[in-house]
């Protein structure tokens, strides 16, 4: 499906997977498109829950090159245009989504955020910092911590952006961390080859959860669990029914 953002001006491009259940959506990988879910056969391995109706996937577009995965741009516009993809995400695409599970499920039921590498730090962003929006979240393999993205450079949108830069810095009190606490978080990485980063940045996060009290299922996988899509399909196989 295909529909204007206003926040891109430009056509954005989207594709569902199913026919009623819980709304999920995917976000795909580092520089990746709303196809990846297919081409990669996620699809496939999600089937089980699409067929019999348990849950609709709904596969989003991203911009990462033009973001995230553009080291030689200026970091103050890459972070700026990221901030209008958000912006796409939550404004545009999520009131799309809500329209068409209600027309499929009779009812609002809430969505839930999915994603591997760069999508699982997109998917984390997400709920982070829209507990109102998401009700769930599973991030696989994610760097959660601008450091591999925008090295040294942070501002005011790299940072609220960074989950392990701002989460810290939330107040006991904040009404989010009740919310996160009525939520179903996971989060997994696996420890071995290219998983060192999402690694050092997964347990990083995991120090800050405990630090403030938000209860989310962390889990590190052995260290033959490497970044690749073998292990995010038998991930997805293991902790998806935990959601439903």
């Amino acid at each position: 499906m295909k529909h204007y953002s206003s926040h891109l001006n430009r056509n954005m491009e989207f594709k569902v997977y199913g026919h009623r259940g819980k709304p999920v959506l995917f976000i795909p990988c580092q520089s990746g498109r709303f196809y990846d879910f297919e081409n990669f056969h996620m699809s496939d391995v999600w089937a089980k829950w699409i067929e019999p109706g348990q849950v609709t996937v709904y596969a989003a577009d991203c911009i990462d090159d033009e973001t995230y995965a553009c080291p030689g741009g200026d970091p103050r516009s890459r972070i700026e245009q990221h901030e209008r993809w958000y912006h796409y995400m939550v404004d545009e695409l999520v009131p799309t989504i809500r329209h068409l599970s209600g027309e499929r499920n009779w009812q609002d039921i809430p969505i839930m955020t999915f994603g591997c590498s760069l999508g699982a730090m997109h998917a984390a962003n997400l709920f982070f910092r829209r507990p109102d929006l998401f009700d769930s979240v599973l991030a696989l393999s994610g760097l959660y911590d601008p450091g591999q993205y925008f090295g040294g450079y942070i501002d005011d949108l790299v940072y609220q952006n960074s989950p392990c830069l701002y989460l810290p810095n939330m107040p006991w009190d904040h009404p989010y961390i009740h919310m996160y606490n009525q939520r179903n978080m996971v989060f997994c990485v696996g420890q071995g080859a290219w998983e060192d980063e999402p690694l050092a940045s997964t347990a990083w996060l995991q120090q800050i959860l405990r630090e403030k009290g938000i209860y989310a299922q962390v889990d590190f996988w052995g260290h033959d669990v490497n970044h690749d899509w073998y292990w995010w399909y038998r991930q997805v196989e293991h902790y998806v029914p935990r959601f439903l």
